[in-house]
């Protein structure tokens, strides 16, 4: 008895060193969450003070971290840019129209897959399984898809990708956690494969579609290598492809359309142009990031916890 009261009894200087080293871990975290922030900051702010800086301040190498003498010369000349304009449409386009084409189909896929009296259930989940680790390559697809027609059409940014198969895995392990009963139910009622679908199984799993959602409309707002294998008319380039083109060709383009001429003018908007296409490639989902962000929290941690 004695031996347990002396170890229950801890004395104050004991719960001292315990708070003294909860404040220095404290400090350790915070140091480390700082310098997290900086790192991954700095290159944006960076990137946005050189496209609103004085021109001859960039080329002299004076913008640090806050912009230096204000000039939106450079966003003056590429939002003047016609061909700007036109990727920014084919964008929307594939984003929009891409990612509801992969949300509906990797829905119909999913549903399926997760029934358990579905015959080819158990075949078919090692199919869709094994392509994630095995496919035809790169030449096979470029033959197949140049084939059905689909070179220098909208459709090659579309029917390629049109379910990604780790993310019809999530939405199909979202509906197997469906309760059982509410099919048979449903299905003793007279209802369809596809009216349990649309009526029971796509509105309870609404957080994950508002996640793959997300993960489909990023992937294809930042695809650029099928536009630069299947898309050769500039008409029907998404944004991507003009921002990579731009920092290829060192602005040139931009740089005739707006007339400037010199080579001293051009060497210090050619640095600028380059930062203004890229902050005004991010600017859309810079907009759109604090709204979607507690999905972007829930895709984080999809699949992390069981129960």
């Amino acid at each position: 008895m004695q031996q347990k009261i002396a170890h229950e009894y801890r004395s104050p200087d004991s719960f001292l060193s315990e708070s003294l080293q909860d404040k220095v871990l404290d400090i350790i975290i915070l140091v480390l969450v700082l310098f997290a922030i900086v790192i991954t900051l700095f290159p944006f702010l960076y990137v946005v003070s050189v496209s609103i800086s004085d021109g001859t301040a960039v080329a002299k190498g004076e913008v640090m971290l806050l912009p230096k003498g204000l000039s939106m010369d450079a966003f003056h000349m590429v939002t003047q840019y016609d061909q700007l304009w036109i990727s920014y449409k084919n964008t929307f386009i594939y984003t929009i129209f891409g990612t509801l084409a992969n949300v509906v189909f990797t829905c119909l896929g999913a549903y399926p897959l997760s029934r358990r009296q579905f015959f080819l259930r158990r075949k078919l989940n090692f199919f869709v399984a094994f392509t994630m680790y095995f496919s035809g390559g790169l030449i096979p697809t470029y033959m197949v898809v140049t084939a059905l027609g689909l070179y220098n059409s909208r459709l090659a940014m579309i029917l390629p990708v049109l379910i990604s198969t780790y993310n019809m895995m999530i939405c199909r392990s979202a509906m197997e956690n469906v309760p059982s009963d509410l099919f048979e139910n449903a299905s003793l009622e007279g209802a369809n494969d596809f009216y349990m679908m649309l009526h029971i199984a796509v509105p309870l799993i609404k957080p994950t579609l508002a996640v793959i959602t997300l993960y489909y409309a990023v992937a294809r707002y930042n695809d650029f290598f099928n536009a630069m294998l299947y898309l050769g008319k500039a008409q029907l380039q998404p944004l991507q492809m003009f921002l990579r083109r731009v920092l290829i060709l060192s602005s040139s383009e931009i740089l005739q359309q707006a007339g400037t001429t010199g080579a001293a003018a051009a060497a210090q908007n050619t640095l600028k142009i380059r930062y203004v296409c890229i902050v005004l490639a991010t600017l859309p989902i810079f907009c759109i990031t604090p709204f979607v962000q507690k999905y972007l929290v829930s895709g984080t941690m999809l699949g992390a916890v069981k129960g």
